[in-house]
């Protein structure tokens, strides 16, 4: 759609959320097919991907 102004390139052009009980839990979930996922997302995007890691609080 847009960014903050009007006219502006949108920050992300879509997301996924994947949801683990801890930063260990992501990294040893990850970690072993990291190479794999990161190799793949040229065969459907030439956009730099950005993992952010956050705290969801309830």
């Amino acid at each position: 759609m847009s960014g903050a102004t009007p006219g502006s390139r949108p920050a992300f052009v879509a997301m996924g959320h994947l949801y683990f009980d801890s930063v260990a839990e992501f990294q040893s979930a990850f970690g072993p097919y990291a190479g794999a996922i990161m190799a793949d997302i040229p065969n459907y995007t030439d956009i730099q991907p950005t993992i952010q890691i956050s705290d969801v609080k309830i």
